[in-house]
């Protein structure tokens, strides 16, 4: 891991701020209400111990992510971190993409996921240079 994280920019902490606010936003409001997860929750009991595990398994994931990501931006960690974990949560946008497609749910809600694939794809390239300048530092 490199030494210095100095080099990571304010507006990259700024942002995966914000997404770690969303997520563990997010996180909580699915915990508290569960319709919120189940868009089309017509004819659903959400009452059912199944739905409420795995809503509530749901709601813990983007908790947890967000907490982590919250967590790694405050004590300014290192880009390695913030780059793995900005990783994860592209990859949910992926699967939220992919299965909007499937569902045929195509909708102007899909430009959500899409513009944050986006942003965490900029993210991530951008801390891949501060990587690679931070260990051309340390090898200096």
């Amino acid at each position: 891991m490199a030494a210095h994280v100095d080099n990571v920019p304010r507006w990259v902490r700024i942002v995966v701020g914000i997404f770690a606010v969303l997520n563990i936003a997010y996180g909580l409001m699915c915990y508290f209400d569960m319709s919120i997860l189940f868009h089309n929750a017509t004819g659903l009991d959400l009452t059912n111990p199944a739905l409420k595990s795995a809503g509530y398994e749901y709601a813990s994931r983007n908790l947890a992510i967000g907490l982590a990501l919250g967590f790694i931006t405050i004590i300014k960690g290192a880009p390695e971190a913030l780059t793995i974990l900005t990783i994860v949560r592209a990859l949910i946008e992926i699967q939220t993409i992919i299965l909007t497609i499937a569902e045929g749910n195509i909708t102007a809600m899909l430009l959500v996921p899409i513009v944050f694939l986006v942003v965490e794809i900029f993210i991530v390239k951008t801390l891949i240079r501060v990587i690679k300048k931070e260990e051309a530092e340390e090898n200096s």
